[in-house]
């Protein structure tokens, strides 16, 4: 969170899509953003793990956001990206269908996740922004994974 001209609070996200529906990241935590490339599937990896990519010598992960929230998969198209982000200490990336935009957000305009919301990715949104029409579920990075899974994904880094 920053604060703006006018003292208020506010945060900047990049703001993407994944199944018609928009979501975003703060901004902070995302290292860059790439075209979507062909994946290496690697057995035995946990289901939501697409597989790794050769990042300038580096291998990263790269999970899929959809299996992560119990959406069906998409296939990829010319606007896919994979955004790589530092998620609790480890680098990895996602792959969404597009990235729209990067926005400057009033803390005033974020809501809480309705407690009547119940399902296991839950736990990753950490507000929900009230952009003029738009909602945009803001997710919190640390807790898109669990421990152990994070702990999986350290021995992909190289």
């Amino acid at each position: 969170m920053c604060s703006s001209d006018d003292g208020k609070s506010e945060e900047q996200v990049v703001v993407f899509n994944l199944q018609d529906q928009a979501y975003g990241v703060n901004i902070a935590s995302v290292l860059e953003i790439i075209r979507a490339e062909t994946v290496t599937r690697v057995p035995g990896t946990p289901p939501f793990i697409e597989g790794i990519i050769n990042l300038r010598g580096k291998v990263v992960p790269v999970m899929d956001l959809c299996k992560s929230f119990g959406l069906p998969s998409t296939c990829v198209s010319e606007t896919t990206r994979v955004i790589i982000v530092e998620a609790g200490g480890v680098s990895m990336g996602f792959t969404v269908d597009s990235v729209s935009e990067v926005l400057r957000l009033p803390e005033s305009g974020i809501e809480p996740v309705p407690s009547l919301i119940s399902a296991a990715s839950v736990e990753a949104f950490r507000g929900i922004a009230l952009v003029g029409d738009r909602l945009i579920t803001l997710l919190d990075l640390n807790r898109l994974l669990g421990e152990d899974e994070k702990e999986e994904l350290l021995g992909f880094e190289g």
